[in-house]
C-alpha cells in the first residue's frame, strides 16, 4: 500500500493534511528488553490481578480490573514494573496533558471575557457621565441665555466632551486588544477539542492522531488492526433533494455507529458525510463481519420524512493498518474501498485494492 502519491480527482472529501497530524512523542523502549519476556511477564501478571478480584469477591469489569492492575503493580519488584510500565507507555496518549493546556486555554479565555465585561462597564459608566453633563450644561443654558454666558458654557462643554473623548478613545482601544486576545484563546481552544458537535462523535484531529498511535503499537506487538470508512450511499444521497434530511439521516448513521461500535473502537467524522472507524485488534476477516453487522444494522433502522419510510443504505471500505504506510494512504485506502462499493451495486462494503 505505500508508495507516492500522485494528485487524483477525488469527490469532495479532503485528504488529510500533515499539518492537522498532531505527532505525540513516540515512547523508546530500550533495546535490551525482550518483547517476548515481558508479554509472558504480564500475561503472568494479569492472571494474578484477576484471582485477586475474584478472591476479594470483586466483579472483574474493566474498571475494577484496571484499579486491581495498578494497585498490585505497586507491590511487585521495580524490574518487573519497569518492564510493564514500558509496554503501557506505548498505549498511552497525551490526553490529560492535552486536558490541562485546555483548561489553561479556557482560563484565560474566561479571564479575558471578564476583562472585557469590566471594559464595557466602564465605558457605560462614561456615557452615562456625558449624558448627565449634557442636561447639566443644557440646565446652565436655559438659566442663563445671555449670549456671553452661554459662550462660558459651550467652551465647558465642549472641554467636557473632549476629555471624555479621549477616556473613551483609550477605552475602544484597549476593547479592541482584548477581544483580538479572546478571539485567539477561543480559535485555540476549538483547534484542541477533540469531539465533533454537529454528530456527537470523535473529529478528524483526533482520529488522525489515534490512527498513528495505533500505527505504532502494530509495528510493536504485531497485532492486526483495520480502518473503515462510510457514508450514505450514493445512489440515497442523489435521490435526497432536501439537503437537512441528509444531514438528518447522517445523524442516524453516527448513532448507529455509536451503538454498533466496542469500547476500544475510534469512531470520528472526517468530514463532508463521511466517518472512519477505527477497529484495534481486528484482522480484515473481522472487519469484514463488522461491516456486515453494520450494514445490516444501518438497513433495517426506520427513517421517516413527511410520512414516507425511507431504507438507509451506506457504502463503506475496508483497509488494514500498515505500518508501512502513512496515516494518508491508509485513509486513502480505505476511501478507495468505499469509492470501489459505490460503483459495485451488489456490495456494501469492499476491502481496499491497497490492502
Amino acid at each position: 500500500m505505500a508508495g507516492s502519491l500522485q494528485a487524483r480527482k477525488r469527490r469532495t472529501l479532503s485528504s488529510p493534511c500533515v499539518e492537522e497530524v498532531h505527532v505525540s512523542t513516540r515512547t523508546v523502549i530500550p533495546s535490551s528488553l525482550n518483547f517476548q519476556a515481558v508479554s509472558s511477564d504480564i500475561e503472568v501478571y494479569a492472571k494474578e490481578v484477576l484471582d485477586s478480584l475474584i478472591s476479594d469477591n470483586i466483579p472483574p469489569t474493566p474498571h475494577n480490573y484496571s484499579l486491581y492492575f495498578d494497585r498490585l503493580l505497586e507491590e511487585k519488584s521495580e524490574y518487573l514494573r519497569k518492564q510493564i510500565l514500558s509496554v503501557l507507555e506505548l498505549e498511552e496518549s497525551n490526553d490529560a496533558e492535552s486536558t490541562i493546556l485546555l483548561e489553561h486555554t479556557l482560563k484565560q479565555g474566561f479571564s479575558s471575557i471578564k476583562n472585557i465585561l469590566n471594559v464595557t462597564a466602564n465605558l457605560y459608566k462614561n456615557m452615562s457621565l456625558m449624558t448627565k453633563i449634557l442636561e447639566k450644561r443644557k440646565k446652565e443654558l436655559k438659566d442663563n441665555p445671555e449670549p456671553r454666558e452661554s459662550l462660558v458654557i459651550l467652551e465647558a462643554l465642549e472641554s467636557d466632551v473632549s476629555k471624555l473623548n479621549t477616556i473613551v478613545k483609550s477605552q475602544s482601544s484597549q476593547m479592541r486588544v482584548i477581544y483580538d486576545n479572546t478571539a485567539s484563546i477561543v480559535k485555540n481552544v476549538e483547534n484542541e477539542t477533540i469531539f465533533d458537535n454537529q454528530f456527537g462523535v470523535y473529529n478528524k484531529r483526533y482520529l488522525l492522531t489515534k490512527l498513528e498511535q495505533e500505527m505504532d503499537l502494530v509495528k510493536e506487538f504485531k497485532h492486526k488492526s483495520s480502518l473503515i470508512m462510510l457514508e450514505l450511499s450514493n445512489e440515497l444521497k442523489a435521490s435526497m433533494k432536501n439537503e437537512k434530511a441528509v444531514t438528518l439521516m447522517t445523524r442516524t448513521i453516527a448513532r448507529l455507529l455509536l451503538k454498533t461500535s466496542r469500547r476500544s473502537d475510534i469512531v470520528a467524522y472526517y468530514g463532508h458525510g463521511a466517518f472512519v472507524m477505527l477497529l484495534k485488534h481486528t484482522d480484515i476477516d473481522s472487519a469484514r463481519k463488522a461491516s456486515e453487522r453494520l450494514c445490516d444494522l444501518v438497513s433495517n433502522s426506520n427513517f421517516f420524512l413527511e410520512d414516507k419510510e425511507i431504507q438507509l443504505k451506506i457504502s463503506i471500505g475496508i483497509t488494514s493498518v500498515d505500518t508501512d504506510s502513512s496515516v494518508e494512504e491508509i485513509i486513502l485506502s480505505a476511501m478507495d474501498g468505499m469509492e470501489l462499493a459505490y460503483k459495485n451495486e451488489n456490495k456494501d462494503y469492499v476491502v481496499s485494492l491497497r490492502t
